[in-house]
């Protein structure tokens, strides 16, 4: 229904499964840290909407059901959002104690360096069996310690000044202990905290090895922030002080429980967490460009093996930069950038063609289609494909007597393999004109 030929030509590529590719070598480091964990790294990304939403407990009105956001190729299916698609269907085969996905992912995102409609989630998730634990004789509490006891140790400091639980903030799920809780979380910050020191430890090896003159060695900082997410509860935020500024680098949690019991697993508790692949290759490598990992140019590709120390990416010869602006006037009834309903025209207004008589009251003109800059970002894509670098707002104004609202945004085109020619530029620009009118009811300024 929204979903463009450009991004259905996306789903062969697979990049987390080709060899020697950043995505795959990403994914295979962190899978090493999870051993005995089943992975999942080809799972198909067409989904239900109940496997996308429903099955998560998204509430209908939810935002990331939006057609501004998520990919529908009919009504019931879409390109799945995030790898929790398949979360459901995987806790209910229940193959494994601990399981890993990875996959490709999909939605309407802005353009810029770090962001891209198409890109790479892993989540991985963890859960202990209340009945098995019956069977032992022990509580559920000492059986997941004495597996928090089997964790690789590390001489990294963690700041961890919150308390487990809070009733306000991170509350206690009803059908949990605190002491079950309390073992949980020790042993899902146990296990990511191992993930993540062996990440920084490779960024820093690859940084080292590619330094023209030493630098102070600046000790690894970790740090686990309250956070919330709607499948999981209490729930943290990951966060690594890395070259002079905290970084966010993965959430996780306490799996919301109607999760499992929706899943036929009700005598089962865990975590999860969720870590984007292209953000921990960007930082592994220090890859300046999203769009670089979909680039089949053996100057890019060349650099990186699964049997050779990670490396610093060596840019090739960067080619020079074409901005170009479009102005346009929204529709009065529009709303700007919010995505929200349009309203209808007053019933004085005319279709254009249709037949009037005197005591006829005129049907309201079609709605125009509410404003929403993804709208404006897919009109680009569509256009300009990765050719375009970077999209961003650089002027939004109201006319203090028609109220209407106008835009400017600035278009880079670049090209990450050649120089383009005007002649290139120009046409594109053009042509995303004509589409941003025609599609979005704009009037160009």
């Amino acid at each position: 229904m929204n979903t463009p030929s450009s991004i259905l030509a996306a789903i062969p590529r697979r990049l987390h499964v080709q060899p020697d590719h950043p995505l795959t070598i990403t994914r295979k480091l962190i899978e090493s840290r999870f051993p005995g964990y089943k992975a999942h790294n080809t799972l198909f990304p067409i989904v239900t909407t109940g496997q996308n939403f429903d099955s998560l407990g998204f509430p209908l009105d939810h935002v990331g059901r939006s057609k501004t956001d998520t990919y529908y190729l009919n009504k019931d299916t879409v390109l799945r959002t995030h790898t929790s698609a398949h979360q459901a269907d995987t806790f209910r085969k229940n193959e494994s104690e601990g399981y890993l996905i990875s996959a490709d992912v999909y939605r309407r995102d802005a353009i810029d360096r770090s962001h891209y409609p198409v890109f790479h989630q892993m989540e991985g998730a963890r859960t202990w069996d209340r009945q098995q634990a019956e069977k032992e004789g022990k509580t559920l509490a000492q059986i997941i310690w004495d597996d928090v006891s089997k964790i690789p140790k590390h001489d990294v400091t963690v700041e961890d000044l919150n308390p487990t639980i809070h009733a306000e903030r991170n509350p206690l799920q009803t059908t949990h202990s605190s002491e079950e809780v309390e073992a949980i979380a020790a042993h899902l910050k146990r296990s990511l905290e191992d993930m993540v020191v062996t990440i920084f430890n490779a960024a820093k090896s690859a940084a080292d090895a590619s330094a023209t003159t030493s630098t102070p060695d600046e000790p690894l900082k970790v740090r686990w922030v309250e956070a919330y997410f709607p499948f999981t509860s209490p729930s943290w935020e990951l966060e690594v002080f890395w070259q002079g500024d905290w970084l966010e680098v993965l959430g996780c949690g306490v799996v919301s429980q109607p999760i499992l019991n929706n899943a036929s697993m009700p005598h089962r508790v865990g975590w999860a967490f969720g870590i984007g692949l292209e953000r921990i290759a960007m930082l592994l490598y220090s890859i300046p460009d999203i769009r670089l990992f979909w680039s089949k140019d053996a100057r890019f590709l060349s650099q990186f093996s699964e049997q050779k120390p990670i490396r610093r990416f060596v840019p090739f010869s960067k080619y020079p930069a074409c901005f170009k602006d479009v102005s346009f006037w929204l529709r009065s009834s529009s709303s700007a950038a919010g995505g929200a309903a349009a309203t209808h025209p007053p019933a004085s207004s005319t279709i254009p063609g249709a037949v009037q008589t005197q005591n006829q009251v005129p049907p309201a003109a079609p709605t125009p289609p509410a404003f929403h800059e993804n709208d404006v970002m897919e009109i680009a894509r569509e256009v300009c494909g990765d050719l375009v670098e970077d999209v961003r707002l650089t002027d939004e104004f109201e006319h203090p007597k028609t109220s209407r609202r106008s835009m400017c945004y600035r278009i880079n085109y670049r090209s990450l393999e050649r120089t383009l020619t005007n002649e290139e530029t120009n046409e594109m620009h053009e042509r995303l004109r004509t589409l941003l009118e025609e599609r979005l009811g704009v009037e160009l300024r």
